[in-house]
């Protein structure tokens, strides 16, 4: 078999994803063409991302060979992985705005070096703007806090 290209892996896990995705959905009510269910959404996305995974693998021929990959960024996707397994323990036990400023605090400021105050006017706006377009405008409920935040 020949080496496996960056694309090709990317195409397998996505595929492998988007494929666990699609059994998952199964479990919620797909509804009908009329009037869609809350599973015709993941489905529809699972299908899309399946066939993007699909087409990446089979163009992925000539790409950068896994084995030449540096992994000179590991410590970020490290920092990225842990902060995206932070958010999903804390946001029900925090809420989402406190757990989205924290996340993006730490992304921003200590992962990114971009400063404190950078830090804390992005994370500050972006967690109250996302909350407020989410909760008022689209009427979504997020998570409340303890605190109510």
């Amino acid at each position: 078999m020949r080496e496996l290209t960056v694309d090709r892996v990317a195409g397998i896990l996505f595929t492998a994803f988007s494929l666990l995705v699609l059994w998952e959905s199964h479990k919620i009510p797909f509804g009908t063409m009329a009037e869609p269910g809350p599973g015709a959404l993941p489905v529809l996305l699972a299908f899309i991302l399946l066939a993007c995974s699909v087409a990446v693998f089979l163009g992925g021929r000539v790409g950068e060979r896994l084995a030449d990959v540096r992994w000179t960024e590991w410590r970020h996707a490290v920092a990225i992985l842990g902060t995206c397994s932070f958010m999903a323990l804390a946001l029900e036990r925090l809420g989402y705005r406190l757990t989205t400023l924290i996340a993006l605090l730490v992304l921003v400021s200590i992962v990114e070096r971009k400063g404190w105050l950078a830090g804390v006017v992005f994370a500050t706006s972006f967690s109250l703007g996302t909350h407020y377009l989410f909760n008022t405008v689209l009427r979504v409920h997020l998570p409340q806090g303890p605190f109510g935040i």
